[in-house]
């Protein structure tokens, strides 16, 4: 019985984590169904993803500091876009006031999307990283992921070398959350797989939805291919890295403040809230 309620309650925790996404997803949907007046489709997504950032800003659901990283990945996450529809890896046939060079701008809140849910899902699990590696390695490796999705176009793709260098990296790498007061432990490696499992499944939905399209779904929705898991793997390991990193130095930085006398103004930042 404790084990069903502790599921329950991590499922919950993992269900307010995925507001953000959850919301795209509903806009997806409904935009498809509903006859949209005045604005093309991908421009009304903009606006609604523009009016959900606020709200979760505004009502405390996001931290100033979490909204810094998510900003980040959408910006990432546009660079990577405008480069693969430019090489045709997907496109976006329909019109819209808000796209550029192809690409229509909402696209890039759904990377900073997987951001939003990494960081709420960090603060809500109170999660604890054990034994993480050294600074550059960490840096080096999340660089060379993001990279291949550029330079695999013109060279070899070498995803599957750096999937191996994942596991030797993090090979001793735990993450610890807490549920229901409960402390959990999982190898970092599963839960990389485990995430990026799940949103290759929500990119099933989105394409279905018409978020965007592949070459063999031109002329009929069909099951994007099982291979896609490893990108969003190696997507969600580049995603993850950076928040981890980032969440780091905000927390050896906090340590700093923590011993300056409680007037300087180091220690008033540290009120202002984490990453």
């Amino acid at each position: 019985m404790r084990t069903v309620k502790q599921l329950l309650r991590f499922g919950w925790e993992q269900a307010l984590s995925c507001l953000f996404p959850v919301v795209i997803f509903a806009s997806l949907a409904l935009t498809q169904i509903i006859p949209l007046p005045l604005l093309p489709r991908y421009d009304w997504l903009l606006l609604i993803c523009l009016v959900m950032q606020w709200g979760m800003v505004k009502s405390g659901l996001e931290t100033p500091d979490e909204l810094k990283v998510i900003t980040l990945f959408h910006l990432i996450g546009l660079a990577l876009e405008l480069f693969k529809v430019h090489m045709g890896s997907w496109s976006y046939p329909g019109e819209g006031y808000s796209k550029l060079f192809g690409v229509p701008l909402y696209s890039g809140f759904m990377y900073a999307s997987v951001a939003s849910y990494l960081c709420q899902a960090w603060r809500r699990l109170e999660v604890e990283l054990i034994k993480w590696p050294p600074f550059w390695a960490v840096v080096i490796l999340a660089a060379a992921i993001y990279l291949n999705f550029f330079t695999h176009h013109y060279w070899i793709d070498i995803r599957w070398w750096l999937s191996v260098l994942v596991l030797i990296v993090f090979r001793k790498t735990w993450v610890a959350y807490k549920v229901g007061g409960t402390r959990y432990h999982m190898p970092l490696a599963l839960s990389f797989v485990l995430i990026g499992f799940f949103i290759w499944i929500a990119e099933n939905i989105a394409t279905f939805f018409g978020a965007w399209e592949y070459p063999n779904q031109t002329d009929a929705w069909s099951l994007v291919h099982l291979g896609k898991v490893s990108s969003w793997l190696l997507l969600v390991i580049v995603s993850f890295l950076i928040v981890a990193t980032l969440k780091r130095v905000k927390g050896q930085s906090s340590v700093h403040a923590l011993k300056k006398p409680m007037g300087q103004s180091q220690y008033q930042s540290n009120q202002e809230g984490s990453v």
